[in-house]
């Protein structure tokens, strides 16, 4: 059985009805504090509003998402997402990256054929 190295935490949900961004920031808190390579995966244009920086009116997801970056998680969101909603690179929390279909592919690849964690909250 091989040892889990690293988690990928899959969100698609909307961030104002649902708890899965609370879960996924926290989730990846633990696992980087117990020395875990986590990266947040979001692919759902609603997940997209996340990663958009200076957001009114929600939780305080930015100080949470700043807290993960300081602590070495990946946030990245597909670019079909973001462009849905009209959001640019420009427009999301700096360390928060756009990525594309391809390299979202395959990063679910990767971590599959490694046997790593992949988690959907």
């Amino acid at each position: 059985m091989s040892k889990v190295t690293k988690v990928l935490i899959l969100l698609n949900d909307m961030v104002y009805e649902s708890t899965a961004p609370q879960h996924a920031l926290r989730f990846a808190r633990c696992y980087r504090k117990r020395g875990i390579d986590a990266t947040i995966l979001i692919w759902g244009p609603m997940g997209a509003i996340l990663t958009k920086k200076n957001k009114v009116g929600t939780q305080n997801y930015d100080d949470k998402i700043q807290e993960c970056l300081d602590l070495g998680v990946k946030i990245k969101c597909c670019e079909l997402a973001a462009s849905i909603i009209g959001m640019t690179q420009d427009e999301m929390i700096p360390g928060t990256e756009i990525i594309t279909t391809k390299e979202l592919t395959n990063t679910l690849i990767e971590y599959t054929e490694e046997n790593q964690l992949i988690m959907y909250v």
